[in-house]
Order: C-alpha cells, then structure tokens, then sequence
C-alpha cells in the first residue's frame, strides 16, 4: 500500500511534512509501520499549489530516499495546499506517468488502494471516462481512472457524490464479473482551496486515514509522521473528512450506494 500526506494551512516548506518530521514521508518511505509492506520504493510525487491556478507537480522512479532533487526542492518551495505520495505499485507498472498525485485543471488527487480484479475490468472502468478527459489520462492505474471518472461525473460540483457514484458504479461492474476481491479506497481531491478526503471499502478493511490540526493547519496521512499517534485522530470506515473555505474539518459518512448482488 502506498503513503501520502496533504497538508492545508499557512504556506510552509515542503520539507516541514516530507522530510523533517521523525516518522516523515520519507522515512515511512523505508520504514512503514500501518501498511502491508514496509519498503514503499515504486516512485513518488509531489503536488503543489503556488502562483498558478493549477498545481505544480513533480514525479520520479526512484524510490523517495534515493533523490537528492526532492531534498532540495522541499527545502525550496513553499505552499499553501500541497499532496504528497509514496508508490508500492498492485499490479500496474512501474512508471512516472503511474506515480500520484494526478491533476487535471485545478484539481489534485491521490489514492491508496485497489480496485480488486482491475486487470479483469480496466476496459469497463475506463469506458466511464469520456473522451474529452480520457484524452488526459496518462498512465495505467486504477488511480487515475477513478479520479478522471469522478470529474466526469461533476466532481467540481459535488465530490463526495460524484465519487461516491463512481464506486458505487465499480463494485456493480465488479459483482457482474463474479469478482469477489475487495475495492478498498483511501484518497484525498483539493481544488487549490478545499480539501476532500475518503475511507470507504467493501470489506470493512479499508486503508488508514488519520488528520490533525496544528496551528491552524489541516494534516491529512496515511499514517502518523511523527511518534505521538495519540495526537492524531482516525477518519472512521466508510466516513469523509471536508475541509471547506475557511470552515473547520467536518467528518460525515460517505455514501456509496451498493448495488444489489447479482443472483
């Protein structure tokens, strides 16, 4: 499972989250205590928003501990919103076009999880993703087929339901193939301004989510980056974190509507 981090607040160095921290991303890069493998070493990416209205990104191959380049740019740029993302790849390649975040106009996303069977159902899933978007697609995963076919479905307007529509349209696509692995999903979208963040899964097992508040500042991960987990709190199953305007994170179920089991 792979390892991420967004960061919401006052601007600050990238640094202040990716490498100084004593669990930072970074280190979980190496190190990962809540995921299935410890080693996350399939690329990284790093998202940011600065003097544009879409986000700068950067994306690498190499494993997070190996680029001397992501020390000096973290030590360098300075952000108000920023994402980011470890790999440990599930079955898709190895690539830069594969790594998160992904964007598209404003927005920003990055995903830790899977969507059981992808292999079997990437054809059907990428058909939800219209043409005019699907022309943007750059790599291979499940990721960034969720995430185009959520902006499809109006996520400018309405994330939680647009992605709640997409999974919801997954899990039927995965019961009609008689695919019994799970869909587990912990993500989080920005548009520059606002953050979203999900933990919702078919089996009740999806992947850890975990926020703070720290002068201000909104902290969303995968896992705690520091050795005081008790400071952070844990996005319950099947529940969303909203961070709007100005507003204090709000917590409230995600709703993905199941569809009926196929006899």
């Amino acid at each position: 499972m792979c390892r991420w981090v967004a960061y919401r607040g006052q601007p600050v160095l990238l640094s202040s989250v990716i490498t100084e921290p004593s669990h930072s991303l970074i280190h979980q890069s190496l190190h990962a205590l809540e995921a299935k493998t410890e080693t996350n070493g399939d690329g990284f990416g790093v998202g940011w928003y600065g003097e544009h209205h879409e986000p700068g990104l950067y994306k690498e191959l190499r494993p997070a501990w190996g680029d001397e380049n992501l020390s000096h740019l973290a030590r360098q740029i300075r952000s108000k919103l920023f994402f980011a993302h470890i790999r440990a790849a599930t079955g898709t390649a190895t690539s830069r076009a594969n790594c998160h975040p992904f964007s598209h106009g404003r927005f920003m996303f990055m995903h830790n999880g899977q969507i059981g069977g992808w292999s079997r159902l990437r054809r059907s899933i990428e058909a939800m993703i219209p043409d005019e978007l699907y022309n943007d697609r750059q790599g291979t995963t499940d990721s960034e087929a969720i995430f185009l076919a959520a902006l499809a479905q109006h996520a400018a307007k309405d994330p939680a339901g647009a992605m709640g529509r997409v999974l919801s349209e997954i899990v039927r696509l995965m019961q009609a193939a008689g695919i019994t692995q799970a869909l587990r999903f912990a993500a989080v979208m920005a548009d520059g301004r606002d953050i979203w963040a999900f933990r919702w899964s078919t089996d009740l097992k999806s992947p850890t989510l975990y926020w703070k508040q720290i002068d201000g500042a909104l902290i969303v991960v995968s896992e705690p980056l520091d050795e005081s987990p008790g400071n952070w709190r844990m996005v319950p199953e099947g529940n969303m974190l909203m961070a709007l305007g100005d507003s204090a994170p709000v917590i409230k179920p995600f709703m993905v509507e199941m569809p009926r089991a196929v006899a």
